[in-house]
């Protein structure tokens, strides 16, 4: 059919009038070529409404689901396979949309009762199809009102269906949206035509049709007395039903039962009971607040698949079974709004970082506190609000509390947090910073406060000669924690050593009398082993053995009145200016140092010059005392002796085949370099050049072994020097150190959760540490400010440890409730991880999540007792309890939600209608079908009825 070329003046008809006038008919044309066609069927608006609707049909058509997908078709959110394009068309003055449903998976029979397919659109639940179309006015409501409106549209999309020769059923909203209600028609190719309708049936449901029986009577009566060919007694008519039961909201009466009901299978997993309150008292984060449980409970989906009924009385037996009896059960999760506000770590962390942001405002700690009667500081004191002094008395006395132990703080924790420079879990600082999460909402006033009289029980414990609690008083500095650690670390191996000291001392006054009476060799070995370390732990080439163990030569037990802090001979070495054997002298352990300590002695190094490299074990003091000791042992010394023990590689010894081989100090080694005496060998080029450092400092060392020497480490000054620290830091360089504190010790607590085996969690978890590595360290440079984007960067972090947090809730609160069956929790996790992952924020606020997740999981049947054990039986001062009435009860719960589907089929031979071709002689065909769901006072129905008109 050729279409014109002429365009002419549009008519404008009246909304309200739905008869065409013959103005309509009487269009003006100008001529715009020297020939043209008058197409006849395009002389109304209503016809060219319809071929509107046929051209945008044909083009749907013709492009195909692959094309409409390049093309820009979108996914339901709803669905897993099905797309939907839309078109925009008028009529009469209204503007109506087109809307096509597709999948591009042909295979898919979307429409098959017996598979109850979660991801169906409404319309294919209702009427068993695939495809179809749906045009509706661009209005509010989206629905026709008016009757005859809709009649007339859905005629309209009918004859454009049939001009294009296509099958799609089409619809058409109507009545009130509420009731879902719908009209529809479809050309089935044949000599049939399926009619489609569907509506709600309010709070007035009659008694007779809350029961399967008078569901089944209602869609006998649709059919029973037509015109078909069928007896009413010689009928089956396929019926599927799916029922879905919803857990009693996990409240306090809840979780109290239901404890009960699991507390002989806890018993048998894990031998410990939990007799809390809360859901999440046995998790690692319940010490710090308590987190809303975020799933509020399971809807579990019983389905039975089709099967053949012929009475009603079926239908009743069917109504009084089981839903154990189904043939599958699913479940579906139901959690916690997403635009829920949450407390948790994470919005303490956050509050931490504003709090660091302000800490720029003033120099000293002491300026936070006294803001108050600051006249400038209006925000401070209208904002930020201190505790009372009980509370803070309270957090003080956990934290300083007596029985307060130490543990190892490599074993806690992830091996990863490590990179996080903090304080680790269990430390003093860390519980400090934890504590201040929750101190006066984490305001910059309330940390203050609490850091100050902090300071205050830290000194008290010096002055006192208590330990400091939740610290090792012994062991290395970490230098990868983070500064206020060290000092703290430092501060109670000091406090350790000056108690030393003192019992020393004491000891000392008591024993005077019983010293007196020890010969002087005695004393001199007691003196020897008192607070000093065998160099043989910390040197090369040096050999852990006491005086009185070696096995000394004559001429070494004649010098044995002059040597001191020997702790016996080194190997087979002899001494080069003296025929002796080498003695290797007690030392003292070299001093700790926090890292502050370690810049400044670099520092000083670096006044040496380039001549000379230093590294931390031959710093100028280290060096000076192991000098003196060997002095003391070895008085015969010379200082290439002492390179040869301290630093052989600075020793270049000649080629010697006779005195190569065995290396143990036996007598026979003793003897054989005695025979080889001297030693041959040359000192090393840096150490030979003239003014050479360590020549320098051994001209200057006395002979005195590490007993007599003075400490390298004095603990009553480095003592001083860390309270000193603690009490003039600036308020920036704590907010600093406690943010990353925080964080670490924050993971580290989370982490401790019991989850079960989820490697998608284990994988977050463990992905966030480098995380938070990589946003903290700019916070060990101490160059920011309060504008810097380091700022951002850590309130971006707060949001994602936000959605870990809460992945790891859910994670708990699954594992917690599905103990028995850890299948199903790891599977809903996985499809909730799946969901929930590319929803995630990353910007300042965590985004909405407007979508539910209802992602459906089958039970196996060896799962099935553990999810009826969750449908606890509802007790009498439960409100929300109803008067059953629908039957298939689960433990005394009726069904939240019954859907049912009738179906007749029917072949078409043998029928009138049908035409006799042998093409379609064999055909079967739904004749009818009804879909019903609700409750026993909610009813929806939709009826499509195939029929030859």
């Amino acid at each position: 059919m050729a279409s014109s070329s002429n365009t002419g003046k549009k008519i404008q008809a009246d909304s309200t009038d739905e008869d065409y006038t013959e103005a309509e008919h009487e269009e003006e044309e100008e001529e715009e070529g020297l020939e043209h066609f008058d197409d006849f069927t395009l002389a109304s608006s209503w016809e060219r409404f319809i071929s509107e609707i046929e051209s945008v049909c044909r083009l749907w058509m013709s492009d195909g689901p692959k094309n409409l997908l390049v093309k820009g078709a979108v996914l339901l959110d709803d669905s897993g396979s099905l797309y939907k394009v839309t078109s925009e068309t008028k009529y009469a003055l209204k503007s109506y949309s087109m809307e096509y449903y597709f999948e591009t998976n042909s295979a898919v029979d979307a429409g098959k009762p017996a598979t109850w397919n979660f991801d169906l659109h409404d319309l294919q639940l209702c009427f068993g199809i695939k495809e179809f179309l749906v045009i509706a006015p661009q209005s509010a409501s989206g629905v026709v009102l008016d009757a005859p409106e809709a009649s007339k549209l859905l005629s309209a999309v009918a004859i454009a269906l049939s001009n294009c020769s296509s099958l799609w059923p089409a619809f058409v909203p109507v009545h009130d949206p509420s009731r879902k209600a719908y009209i529809g028609i479809q050309s089935m190719g044949t000599v049939f035509t399926r009619r489609f309708e569907a509506d709600r049936i309010g709070s007035q449901v009659p008694i007779k049709l809350m029961h399967l029986e008078g569901l089944y009577e209602l869609f006998v009566s649709k059919f029973a007395y037509s015109t078909l060919d069928l007896s009413v007694h010689n009928f089956k008519v396929r019926i599927a039903m799916k029922l879905t039961f919803r857990t009693l909201p996990f409240d306090d009466d809840y979780m109290k039962n239901f404890d009960a009901k699991m507390i002989r299978s806890r018993e048998n997993l894990s031998g410990e009971t939990s007799n809390g309150t809360q859901w999440d008292d046995d998790c690692s984060w319940s010490e710090w607040y308590s987190a809303e449980d975020p799933v509020k409970g399971f809807e579990l989906i019983s389905t039975w698949s089709e099967k053949m009924v012929e009475s009603s009385m079926e239908m009743a037996e069917l109504e009084n079974a089981s839903p154990h009896e189904a043939e599958k059960w699913s479940i579906s999760l139901r959690l916690e709004g997403s635009k829920e506000s949450r407390i948790g770590f994470a919005s303490q962390l956050h509050l931490l970082v504003d709090a660091l942001q302000m800490s720029f405002e003033a120099q000293f700690i002491e300026d936070f506190v006294s803001a108050a009667e600051n006249p400038g500081s209006d925000n401070l004191r209208s904002s930020l609000v201190i505790p009372s002094p009980t509370v803070r008395d309270r957090v003080l006395k956990e934290l300083f509390m007596e029985d307060a132990k130490f543990s190892d703080f490599s074993d806690v924790g992830y091996k990863t947090s490590r990179a996080v420079k903090g304080a680790p879990l269990e430390s003093l600082f860390a519980q400090f910073c934890l504590h201040s999460l929750w101190f006066g909402n984490c305001n910059i006033r309330a940390i203050s406060v609490l850091w100050i009289e902090f300071v205050r029980e830290v000194r008290w414990c010096w002055e006192e000669s208590q330990p400091l609690p939740r610290m090792p008083p012994n062991g290395s500095i970490d230098l990868s924690t983070c500064l206020i650690h060290q000092k703290l670390h430092m501060l109670a191996i000091c406090l350790e050593r000056k108690c030393q000291l003192v019992e020393d001392f004491q000891d000392c006054i008591g024993s005077v009398d019983h010293i007196d009476s020890m010969s002087e060799e005695e004393s001199v070995v007691g003196d020897d082993l008192m607070n000093i370390q065998t160099p043989s732990e910390n040197f090369s080439g040096k050999v852990d053995r006491k005086p009185e163990d070696a096995d000394l030569s004559n001429d070494t037990k004649s010098s044995n009145f002059t040597r001191r802090g020997s702790a016996g001979i080194v190997d087979s070495m002899m001494l080069l200016k003296s025929y002796q054997s080498m003695h290797a002298p007690y030392t003292q352990e070299p001093p700790l140092m926090t890292e502050d300590m370690h810049e400044e002695r670099m520092q000083a190094v670096e006044a040496f010059g380039d001549s000379f490299n230093f590294s931390a074990q031959l710093e100028k003091d280290i060096l000076t005392s192991d000098m003196s000791a060997f002095k003391a042992a070895n008085p015969d010394a010379i200082f290439e002796d002492f390179i040869r023990w301290h630093s052989p590689g600075d020793w270049e010894a000649d080629d010697d085949p006779e005195s190569s081989g065995s290396t143990s100090p036996n007598a026979l080694d003793i003897n054989k370099s005695k025979d080889s005496w001297p030693p041959r060998g040359r000192l090393s080029k840096r150490m030979s050049d003239h003014g050479n450092l360590w020549r320098n400092i051994w001209n200057k060392a006395p002979a005195l072994p590490a007993s007599e020497q003075k400490p390298l480490l004095d603990p009553n000054r480095e003592g001083e020097k860390v309270l000193h620290y603690l009490e003039t830091l600036q308020p920036h360089q704590l907010l600093e150190q406690m943010v990353s504190t925080a964080f670490r010790a924050a993971a580290d607590t989370i982490s401790q959760t019991s989850y079960g085996e989820l490697n998608q969690m284990e994988t977050k978890i463990q992905q966030l540490y480098p995380t938070m590595a990589s946003a903290l360290r700019p916070l060990q440079v101490n160059r920011l400010s309060a504008d810097s984007e380091t700022i951002e960067d850590l309130k971006r972090l707060c949001v994602v440890f936000e959605h870990v947090e809460k992945l790891l809730t859910v994670a708990a609160s699954l594992h917690r409730k599905l103990i028995r069956a850890p299948r199903l929790s790891r599977e809903i996790f996985n499809d909730y991880y799946n969901f929930y992952i590319p929803r995630m924020g990353t910007g300042l606020t965590e985004e909405v999540v407007e979508k539910e997740f209802d992602k459906k999981q089958e039970i196996r049947d060896n799962e099935r007792e553990v999810l009826s054990n969750m449908f606890v039986p509802p007790t009498a001062n439960q409100s929300w309890r109803k008067v059953l009435s629908m039957g298939n009860l689960l433990n005394g719960h009726e069904p939240i939600l019954r859907e049912i589907i009738f179906s007749l089929h029917d072949k078409v031979s043998g029928n009138h209608y049908a035409a006799r071709s042998g093409s379609v002689s064999q055909q079967d065909i739904e004749t009818y079908r009804m879909y019903i769901c609700g409750t026993s006072n909610d009813l929806r129905v939709a009826l499509s009825v195939a029929s030859c008109d």
